[in-house]
């Protein structure tokens, strides 16, 4: 790579110091990369040109839904995309939005035990609730799964995305507000691996999580929880409180957790997302239990030079252009070539 290239940043405020974005921008001034925050407020194209783009769009996406000025910020960006076709997006818009169903990525969890088989990867059995109107068949249709049950909402973006609940028995169902999935329950000792993948490369980073509860249904209410108070670096939650004779699991295998990073990075198109895995307790299996988008990477210290590094890997492999070029050329995008 020669020269300097501009890669620009479209993401929230929250988004923007978690990641440190300044610090990032500092870390690559040296380095022949200019780290430019996208405006999505004003016209992209005088801010452009752009050789990478890096995005966390979510909230736009999920209110563009409801709200017409998010639909027009949406359409902006869309419209510059489609318009510089050289300019690589990380990741593509159709990639992320797809994750921000759970219906659709639960789908893709399901079907990893057919493709890592030999690496014994799964995930925990689910059903999607459309509507709980008919409180009757939702009992009826988890006979397919096994108490206790995790309730989750279908959006997975958002404050309310973390609010969960652990229900015991069909009784509990009256509990969930649809659309929403439900997920059996497996006993993981209370520790959770989140995996961080950025493009070839993957950082786990071990946090707390749920603790062990006896299986099968029992008269026990519904614990309503938020997932961030539970499993960030600095929960501290009776719901995490191991009893003291609980064995240590032993840590994921890492031949299958790069299995598994190379099979996601597949199926999902995609560089940039996280992994939430557990250790079943009674099986030793490694456990898919939810896919994020543009994670925080958080605890992973590697995050700027893995970030930088994938980045000049995809400008690596984009064909050399002159700046004008790269604002009239009708080639296909290179995004696709980095997945």
């Amino acid at each position: 790579m020669s020269g300097s290239s501009r890669v620009g940043f479209c993401l929230s405020d929250k988004k923007r110091r978690r990641i440190n974005l300044q610090a990032f921008a500092d870390f690559c001034a040296g380095r022949g990369v200019e780290v430019v925050e996208i405006d999505l407020t004003q016209p992209m194209g005088p801010q452009g040109p752009f050789d990478v783009i890096v995005h966390k769009l979510s909230d736009v996406i999920v209110e563009a839904e409801h709200d017409s000025q998010s639909q027009q910020l949406l359409a902006n960006f869309q419209s510059f995309v489609s318009d510089n076709p050289s300019t690589v997006l990380l990741d593509p818009l159709p990639a992320m939005t797809r994750l921000l169903d759970r219906f659709a990525s639960y789908r893709i969890m399901s079907k990893l035990h057919n493709s890592l088989r030999d690496w014994r990867v799964c995930s925990p059995s689910y059903l999607e609730i459309q509507s709980a109107d008919d409180l009757t068949s939702v009992q009826q249709a988890v006979t397919t799964l096994s108490f206790p049950l995790i309730c989750k909402t279908r959006v997975a973006h958002g404050s309310l995305s973390h609010e969960m609940c652990l229900i015991f028995s069909g009784g509990g169902l009256a509990d969930i507000r649809a659309p929403c999935v439900l997920q059996s329950f497996v006993n993981h000792g209370a520790v959770l691996h989140k995996v961080f993948v950025v493009g070839e490369k993957h950082f786990c980073v071990e946090r707390p999580s749920l603790k062990n509860f006896p299986p099968g249904p029992c008269d026990r209410n519904t614990i309503f929880f938020n997932s961030h108070h539970v499993s960030k670096p600095e929960s501290n939650s009776a719901l995490t409180a191991l009893d003291e004779q609980t064995p240590l699991l032993p840590p994921p295998s890492s031949e299958a957790v790069a299995a598994l990073v190379k099979e996601l990075r597949l199926q999902l198109g995609m560089a940039l997302f996280g992994v939430d895995v557990i250790i079943n307790t009674h099986t030793h299996t490694l456990t898919v239990i939810d896919i994020n988008i543009f994670p925080g990477y958080e605890g992973v210290p590697q995050f700027f030079s893995a970030l930088l590094s994938h980045i000049q890997s995809v400008l690596g492999k984009q064909p050399a252009v002159s700046p004008d070029e790269k604002l009239t050329s009708g080639a296909s995008s290179a995004a696709a070539k980095d997945q």
